[in-house]
């Protein structure tokens, strides 16, 4: 029972931040479940199961709060939910350890990149009217889909900096349409898994109590997301995936030197760097909250932006400019 208990707050946790950055649901789970024990296929099994339920939940919240573009999560999601199952169904045969520091050094890269771009300069605002289209997204989640099932989680950490990298979206949608697009994934690894492992190779228990967890966090985290100024959302996003996929690496075959203290202190100045950038992005967003403020996506906010710029012009004794 206290298993069961941790589980659902290991769920609630992962959920919180997966909701609020787009990605770790599925790393921190597989991780706790691998460290009790369950070996990969029935750990990531059970992990995609409860994900059918937290990213349908992680979706609706972002839906309300005006955080998902649909068309991306139909070019991204359906693709990833047949790379999904194909994972799902070779994790037996198939083995990621060489393929996952190479993974981890382009991730690195894109994390590093997002983390600069986003705290020196913003949202970069002039890109987000240019649609990504299927021949960059459907590839992205084939690929993404088959490392979130082999891996027991992968779809956030290769969709979202990809995405953000790109320009092309905001954050908070980027993120929005990525929990999304994951009910879409999780149901064909789900599928998958059940067709090469049968039900007996999950534990229900297990997927339930994690289920439990991240519903509850769910619509916290949308709301996060939904009102976290985009540069701060951009630094924090940066700095998960480089801290994330530096550990990766240096626990991979091709660093991995055991207890060697020098891996803490690369991870400290890490950390350092990241809450710095952190603490940047935070005072330039003070400076210019204006500027930095997450763009109105739906009509309705729109004509609210208009009223309350035409009430300052009023407020400051000017003629508002016609609509």
């Amino acid at each position: 029972m206290r298993s069961l208990v941790l589980l659902a707050i290991v769920g609630l946790a992962a959920q919180l931040v997966d909701g609020s950055l787009g990605m770790a649901y599925g790393v921190t789970s597989t991780t706790l479940l691998l460290a009790i024990g369950a070996s990969p296929a029935a750990a990531s099994a059970s992990v995609h199961l409860a994900e059918i339920g937290t990213s349908l939940a992680s979706g609706v919240s972002h839906w309300k709060f005006g955080n998902v573009d649909w068309k991306v999560v139909a070019k991204i999601g359906i693709p990833g939910a047949l790379g999904a199952f194909l994972g799902a169904t070779v994790l037996s045969s198939i083995s990621t350890v060489a393929a996952a520091p190479v993974m981890a050094l382009i991730l690195i890269a894109l994390g590093s990149y997002i983390l600069i771009r986003f705290t020196a300069f913003g949202l970069p605002r002039r890109t987000l009217d240019k649609p990504l289209g299927k021949r960059f997204l459907s590839p992205l989640g084939l690929l993404a889909g088959f490392i979130d099932a082999t891996g027991g989680g992968g779809w956030g950490p290769v969709g979202t900096p990809a995405i953000l990298a790109s320009g092309r979206l905001e954050p908070r949608k980027t993120i929005g349409s990525i929990d999304t697009s994951e009910f879409l994934v999780a149901l064909g690894a789900s599928a998958g898994f059940l067709l090469a492992l049968g039900s007996q190779g999950i534990n229900f228990a297990w997927a339930l109590a994690l289920l439990i967890g991240g519903v509850i966090a769910a619509p916290i985290a949308a709301w996060l997301v939904r009102h976290l100024p985009p540069r701060i959302l951009g630094s924090a996003v940066g700095g998960m995936i480089i801290l994330t996929n530096t550990r990766s690496l240096i626990r991979s075959d091709w660093i991995d030197q055991g207890d060697n203290p020098v891996r803490f202190l690369v991870y400290g100045l890490i950390v350092a760097v990241w809450v710095a950038a952190f603490a940047h992005s935070l005072r330039e967003h003070r400076k210019t909250p204006a500027a930095d403020a997450p763009v109105a996506t739906s009509q309705a906010e729109q004509r609210q932006a208009e009223q309350d710029e035409r009430a300052g012009q009023e407020q400051r004794g000017t003629q508002p400019d016609p609509v």
